[in-house]
């Protein structure tokens, strides 16, 4: 099923989500790990939006998901009215009316959380149970491993006050099989589950799924993957692609030999050159370091299964293309380009913009037609 916008035409661009490849992608995780996979969903689902991504996700069995902050999370809950609903971010001061009204799971990570989310439950609001996050490498949210420890081996007190019903911890570098850093998190996180044997316990992340020798546990977190990031970086992407993205040529014009292009005449033409401008820029997320200039290499797009340059710098609406090699019947005004999909996947868009493929999918504007299929 594909659902477009009443007002469709209306948009420069246009970003096809397909739901049924996000749910694949999900499948083939958990089937992977052999254990349940969750889903995180945050950053609107990493760019295609909560609503729809954990509404196709839940209809295919996931029960779990992840957010960053609370208004995800309100928003998640609201599509999937029985799953549990973690906030990766966090417990903030205050916060605990919240997490009651709409039945949402901090993730703590600090002896203050710790108190005050088990100051909180004792006043008789009725709260889901807790994660607990145990820091193994980031140094960036958690408890030391050694407080988790100290924690595990009391009988009673601030811990079980809390009711901790997960306990978890991040990767800083499972992308990466041969990071010595993998194997000393594995370990760490290791002897922390062993003290919880009561807890389902959750490691795994996107490329952590693809990491010999790692436990599964109970529950993984899967994020870039579910949306067709590879997590496997150097080897073939196993995970289905889940978004395109394509832009209608405005206008096209030849420019003769020395013409400088775009702000700052940044791009000089080297030869005599067609080019095209597509109604895109970076006020619709398509970062400024695609640029292209004499200099420095930037983005690029399809017309035609042909690799076309953006010439000088990506503007706020508007990016100038090269399609003097693309066959002239496609290279006119309103024919569609493609800015992601076919060999422009994720990662090599993020190369081309001078970041990476999360940067690119977490950016993804508001001003494009959506189209959903499946789901």
């Amino acid at each position: 099923m594909s659902v477009e916008s009443p007002e469709s035409g209306a948009y420069g661009a246009t970003l096809t989500i397909d739901l049924d490849a996000l749910v694949s992608n999900w499948r083939l995780l958990g089937k992977r790990a052999g254990t349940e996979a969750g889903a995180v969903v945050k950053a609107d689902a990493y760019g295609i939006g909560i609503e729809p991504a954990v509404t196709a996700l839940s209809r295919a069995g996931c029960r779990n998901f992840f957010v960053a902050h609370l208004s995800e999370g309100i928003r998640a809950r609201k599509v999937a009215p029985g799953a549990t609903v973690y906030i990766l971010n966090g417990l903030l001061p205050g916060s605990g009316g919240i997490y009651a009204e709409h039945e949402l799971s901090p993730v703590l990570g600090s002896h203050e959380e710790l108190l005050e989310w088990a100051s909180f439950r004792q006043t008789g609001a009725k709260v889901r149970p807790a994660a607990l996050h145990v820091d193994t490498a980031m140094n960036r949210l958690g408890l030391w491993p050694g407080e988790g420890l100290n924690l595990a081996r009391e009988k009673s007190g601030t811990l079980a006050a809390a009711d901790i019903g997960l306990v978890m911890s991040h990767f800083a570098s499972s992308e990466d099989e041969a990071d010595p850093a993998n194997a000393r998190q594995i370990a760490a996180f290791a002897e922390i589950a062993a003290v919880f044997p009561e807890l389902p316990a959750s490691l795994l992340n996107s490329s952590g799924h693809f990491l010999k020798d790692c436990p599964s546990y109970q529950l993984t977190r899967p994020g870039y993957a579910l949306y067709g990031g590879n997590p496997t970086p150097g080897r073939p992407n196993p995970m289905q692609p889940v978004i395109g993205l394509e832009a209608t040529i405005i206008q096209t014009r030849e420019v003769e030999d020395g013409t400088q292009v775009g702000y700052n005449g940044r791009w000089t033409a080297k030869g005599k050159r067609k080019l095209a401008t597509i109604c895109l820029g970076y006020a619709d997320g398509y970062p400024r370091n695609g640029s292209w200039t004499d200099t420095i290499t930037g983005g690029s797009a399809l017309v035609a299964g042909v690799a076309c340059p953006f010439v000088g710098s990506v503007s706020m609406d508007l990016i100038i293309i090269d399609v003097t090699d693309a066959p002239a019947d496609a290279a006119q005004r309103g024919a569609s380009v493609t800015l992601i999909g076919g060999p422009l996947d994720l990662e090599s868009v993020g190369a081309g913009a001078k970041t990476i493929g999360y940067e690119i999918l977490t950016s993804l504007g508001r001003r494009y037609e959506r189209r959903y299929l499946g789901g």
